[in-house]
């Protein structure tokens, strides 16, 4: 393995060889890469994943660098997707990071070809384009993982795994279940990530502090042109305050529901 086998050195003493070899095998699409995603696309790749899509159609914005990973004041403006992909060749040179600057959503999930990856994530914000998501990767062989709102919250001891029917005190999976339902439900069942906790913004609601998104933007670049202008926070009815580390936590969660999969399979 080269390079791997001095980076992975750590893991596979805990976890065994046969783990490692598991882990550059497995395939994982990875959709929405802000605070949840990104955190845990770099941590699936310090575990030994080698082959990861990251799918999200936004640039870097300055509001972004409180909690995401590859959001930096250098980085604002710049493609988020190339931006992560960049980071996570760093810390592993021979890993195959797929970066797709798109949105999934009922127009565009069959260019995903969800049925080829062994994990499928949702860190999906748009609740319509989230749905689709569910309905969609329970139909695979995969196993789905998804996670509910990690912004409102502040206490780290009240992050919670739940099958995705039985999640307890979120708004968001209530909203979820109940319009899933009227869709004839899920193909499988799939584990949640999430917090019962919720708290109120406390301080004015506006994207960047302004009517608004006024973050740099390159006016060519990679990706979709259509998307290069792209201003999601800017195009949201409502922002929530969130924390550096909730999100995070919520993303590293995820990965460890994955490391343990693999685990399981030894």
């Amino acid at each position: 393995m080269g390079i791997e086998k001095g980076i992975f050195q750590r893991t596979e003493l805990l976890l065994g060889k046969n783990f490692i070899e598991k882990t550059l095998e497995k395939r994982v699409i990875i959709f929405g890469i802000g605070g949840v995603g990104s955190w845990c696309a770099e941590s699936l790749v310090r575990s030994g994943i080698k082959h990861i899509t990251i799918v999200d159609s936004d640039r870097v914005c300055v509001t972004n660098v409180n909690r995401q990973l590859m959001a930096t004041t250098k980085t604002v403006g710049k493609v988020k997707t190339e931006v992560l992909k960049e980071r996570l060749l760093e810390i592993n040179p021979t890993a195959e990071i797929t970066a797709l600057q798109k949105i999934y959503s009922p127009e565009t999930f069959e260019s995903f070809e969800l049925d080829k990856y062994d994990f499928i994530i949702d860190g999906i914000d748009s609740l319509s384009n989230k749905i689709h998501l569910i309905q969609e990767a329970t139909k695979t062989n995969a196993v789905f993982f998804s996670s509910m709102g990690a912004a409102l919250k502040m206490d780290p001891t009240r992050i919670k795994v739940a099958e995705f029917w039985k999640v307890e005190g979120c708004p968001l999976g209530a909203i979820l279940r109940k319009r899933l339902k009227r869709l004839g439900g899920t193909s499988k069942k799939f584990m949640c990530v999430y917090s019962d906790e919720l708290l109120k913004n406390q301080g004015e609601n506006a994207a960047c502090g302004t009517e608004r998104c006024m973050c740099p933007r390159a006016t060519e670049g990679p990706g979709d042109p259509d998307l290069v202008n792209h201003e999601w926070c800017s195009m949201k009815a409502q922002v929530n305050g969130t924390t550096s580390y909730m999100p995070a936590m919520f993303g590293m969660t995820i990965a460890g529901l994955v490391v343990q999969s693999i685990h399981k399979t030894d």
